[in-house]
């Protein structure tokens, strides 16, 4: 089941598994969203939510007690309940269940609002915490743009870096070696070569915008001044480019496995709420 919502503009799909963005398509009919063949990859742009990234041996320990949780959570994998609705507006629920707390011991409502505004879509996440104690979590976006052109015709300009210092993943882990792409005049032009290793992490990254181009042309931009960290990423000859803020990554090689003690975790008190955006711009 989708919902839609529109404007003069643009006209935005979601899924209600996941809350996923499918499709962001202008007034000429232009697909900037990835379809989710899944030859490449199955997704369109799902929430990572409560972990982003992979656990040390999918595990984590909290209150002496160890809970198993498969990469990037499993909101991405549950039914939302839409509960707003306007023509330019969406805004979909998860909360805590039974089975939830078997992962995730935790009383959480997670909400996710999409809204249209000219030719913008903002994607707000709202996180509750409806317990009594701290709740550990992370959170992040995955979104998958088309590349429908030759791959090396694009490049991505980031707001600030001169050069882009990156993690490497070693089995979805974080490792302690870093590479450093070299960036001409901010822009990496993007070869499938960069990508052998996985992603591309970037922890506290600079910038807060990163620009599509291609063929030198700026089409899409997606800002994420409220994020810390950013994850760049694409499979093997993939026709999509995904630009994904986080808060939070994967466990590094030598984690603890405590999860208070994650790296980049963020920590909600008991009845408070977490809020971040970021917006995907058509230029």
């Amino acid at each position: 089941m989708t919902t839609t919502i529109s404007n003069s503009i643009l006209t935005a799909e979601i899924k209600h598994t996941g809350a996923e963005l499918c499709s962001l398509k202008d007034n000429l009919n232009k697909e900037y969203i990835w379809n989710g063949n899944p030859e490449f990859w199955g997704k369109h742009s799902p929430v990572l939510f409560p972990i982003v990234g992979t656990l040390k041996n999918n595990t984590y320990q909290y209150n002496n007690a160890d809970y198993h949780l498969s990469r990037h959570g499993f909101a991405r994998e549950m039914e939302f309940e839409l509960i707003a609705k306007q023509e330019n507006s969406v805004t979909f629920s998860l909360a805590a269940t039974p089975k939830t707390k078997e992962k995730y011991p935790f009383d959480f409502d997670l909400h996710l609002v999409y809204t249209l505004e000219n030719k913008t879509l903002q994607i707000e996440y709202k996180v509750f915490n409806n317990g009594e104690s701290k709740m550990p979590f992370s959170i992040g976006a995955h979104p998958a743009f088309n590349l429908p052109n030759d791959f090396e015709n694009y490049s991505l300009a980031f707001e600030k870096e001169n050069s882009l210092k990156y993690y490497l993943l070693e089995d979805g882990l974080i490792s302690n070696t870093t590479n450093e792409a070299s960036l001409d005049k901010n822009e990496l032009h993007l070869n499938y070569g960069l990508f052998a290793n996985d992603a591309l992490v970037l922890k506290n990254c600079s910038s807060k915008s990163v620009t599509i181009l291609e063929n030198s042309k700026p089409f899409l931009k997606v800002s994420f001044s409220d994020f810390p960290d950013l994850g760049i990423w694409t499979p093997p000859n993939a026709p999509f480019i995904c630009i994904e803020p986080w808060f939070g990554y994967s466990d590094t090689v030598d984690k603890s496995g405590a999860l208070l003690d994650k790296e980049g975790i963020q920590v909600l008190d008991a009845d408070e709420t977490f809020h971040a955006a970021f917006s995907i711009e058509i230029l």
